[in-house]
C-alpha cells in the first residue's frame, strides 16, 4: 500500500491537480508498444486511444483507463501505473485521450465533453471486442483524480447505449463491470463539498465558472453562488448524485486518511470525498471498498489487486 500511495501522490503532484511539468522534470515513462496505437474513437483530434492486448487464448477482460489532470491537463502514458501488472495478469489495457474542458467551447457544461469522451470510448472498446479479443462483459475503469471521477461517473450513469443508432458504436453499452478509482472527487457540488471539507476549491471550471475579473471572488465562490441555478448540471455530472441500486461495485484509494469537517492540506483529493461516496453507496446497497492508510475492513491493498479480483473472478 505504501509503493501505491507514493505512486498516486507523485501523479496527485504533477497531472492531478493541473500543474504543468517543471521543465527540469524526468521524462515520461516508456511504455511498451500498444498493439494497437492511436486509434479514433471519435472526429476530435483528442479522441484517441491506445491499446494493449493480454496474452490469452480466450476473449481478455479489460480495463479502459482515463487519466487525471482536472480535465486541463496530463496524457494517455500515466497508463504506466496499471500496464504492466494487468497484461502479467491476463487483462487487457486501454488508455483515453480526451477532450479537455477548454476544447469544449461549443459543449454546455464543459464538463460533459471528457465525460462523454470516455463514454464514448467504452462503447468504442466493445465494438471492437471480436478483432481485439476482448470479453466485453468484463469492462472495468480506472483513473486518477479527474479520471477516477470519470470512471466512477460510468459506474454510476445510467447506460448511454443507443439501440436504435446507425452507428454501430453508439450502439454498445457504457456500463461496466466495476472502477477503480484514486483520489477521486466523489462530488461536483460545491456545497456538499464545502460541508465535507471546509476549505474545498474545486469544480468550477467544470462548469464554465471563473472568477470575475476584479478578482472580488473566487471561482468557487462564484459557484457556490450559482449552486442553485446549475443544479441540474450538479446532478447529472456529479458521481454521488448518480448512485442508485443496480450500479456496478466501486473501489476507492487515497493516500491519506479522511477528517471530515477539517480542512485538509489538499481538499481536491481528500479522502473525505471517499468517505462520504461509501456512505452514499451503503445506503444504495451498492459495494464500495475505501482503502486509505489504517482504512478499516480494506480487502484490497492496491487498485491492481481490486482489478485483478473482479475481472479475473470466476463466473
Amino acid at each position: 500500500m505504501k509503493h501505491l500511495a507514493g505512486v498516486m501522490a507523485s501523479l496527485i503532484c504533477s497531472t492531478a491537480l493541473g500543474q504543468a511539468p517543471s521543465p527540469a522534470a524526468a521524462p515520461g515513462p516508456v511504455l511498451r508498444t500498444p498493439t494497437v496505437a492511436d486509434a479514433a474513437y471519435g472526429s476530435h483530434p483528442k479522441q484517441r486511444l491506445d491499446f494493449w492486448k493480454a496474452d490469452t487464448k480466450v476473449p481478455a477482460p479489460v480495463v479502459v483507463f482515463l487519466h487525471g489532470g482536472a480535465w486541463r491537463r496530463g496524457d494517455r502514458t500515466l497508463v504506466s501505473v496499471l500496464l504492466e501488472p494487468m497484461l502479467e495478469a491476463g487483462i487487457s489495457v486501454v488508455s483515453v485521450e480526451y477532450r479537455f474542458i477548454q476544447d469544449a467551447d461549443d459543449v454546455q457544461p464543459p464538463v460533459k465533453a471528457p465525460m462523454h469522451d470516455a463514454a464514448r470510448a467504452v462503447q468504442f472498446v466493445r465494438s471492437k471486442a471480436a478483432e481485439w479479443n476482448i470479453d466485453k462483459t468484463r469492462v472495468a475503469a480506472s483513473g486518477v483524480s479527474a479520471g477516477a471521477c470519470m470512471s466512477l461517473w460510468l459506474a454510476f450513469h445510467d447506460d448511454l447505449a443507443d439501440p436504435k443508432s446507425s452507428d454501430p458504436v453508439a450502439r454498445e453499452s457504457t456500463r461496466l463491470l466495476c472502477a477503480a478509482a484514486s483520489s477521486p472527487q466523489t462530488s461536483l457540488d460545491p456545497v456538499q463539498m464545502k460541508e465535507w471539507t471546509p476549505n474545498s476549491n474545486y469544480g468550477a471550471h467544470a462548469f464554465g465558472i471563473a472568477a470575475p475579473a476584479d478578482k472580488s471572488k473566487t471561482s468557487f465562490e462564484v459557484f457556490l453562488a450559482k449552486r442553485d441555478e446549475i443544479r441540474p448540471w450538479i446532478n447529472e455530472y456529479s458521481p454521488w448524485q448518480l448512485v442508485t441500486r443496480d450500479d456496478a461495485p466501486v473501489y476507492l484509494f487515497f493516500p491519506t486518511g479522511p477528517a471530515l469537517g477539517q480542512e485538509a492540506k489538499d481538499p481536491t483529493h481528500t479522502a473525505n470525498f471517499g468517505v462520504k461516496l461509501q456512505e452514499r453507496c451503503r445506503e444504495m446497497g451498492v459495494p464500495c471498498e475505501l482503502a486509505y492508510p489504517g482504512a478499516p475492513d480494506v480487502q484490497h491493498a492496491m487498485v491492481t489487486d481490486y482489478l485483478k479480483t473482479m475481472l479475473l473472478a470466476k463466473r
